[in-house]
């Protein structure tokens, strides 16, 4: 079962740059694995690539083709997908309405309740990076 995401026209306009930038042919997407953990729940890695992997399946959401495995799809249910850009930081923000803010000292800074960045540099093609920090 796919996910009910909202994905942003600024997100959806960075993903598709991703994805047209890495040279790859007409169908590419991009792969999104969200796992649970960091201090707003989430852990997540993409890359830009041809096709789905097998067991993952294509999730086309305003001209934004994204590539998830079963983890990913139920991590991403009711979540609105954003980009975000500062002086000091951009990148993509996962923000869940119903995610409640954590207890630790880093829940002050964070920009809004239950929201993850995933830094530019974290973009890769192919393999997936390391796993990103949520802020």
């Amino acid at each position: 079962m796919l996910p009910n995401v909202t994905i942003t026209p600024a997100a959806a306009k960075f993903i598709n740059r991703i994805v047209r930038f890495s040279g790859l042919a007409a169908g590419a997407g991009l792969r999104l694995a969200v796992t649970p953990g960091g201090c707003s729940g989430y852990s997540s890695e993409f890359s830009a690539e041809a096709a789905p992997q097998a067991g993952e399946q294509l999730l086309e959401v305003g001209g934004v083709r994204l590539f998830l495995g079963a983890e990913s799809r139920l991590m991403l249910q009711g979540i609105t997908i954003d980009f975000t850009e500062t002086a000091t930081q951009s990148g993509l923000s996962f923000i869940d309405p119903n995610k409640e803010a954590c207890a630790c000292s880093s829940a002050e800074t964070a920009p809004k309740v239950g929201v993850t960045k995933i830094e530019i540099s974290a973009i890769g093609r192919g393999r997936p990076t390391a796993p990103i920090l949520a802020s």
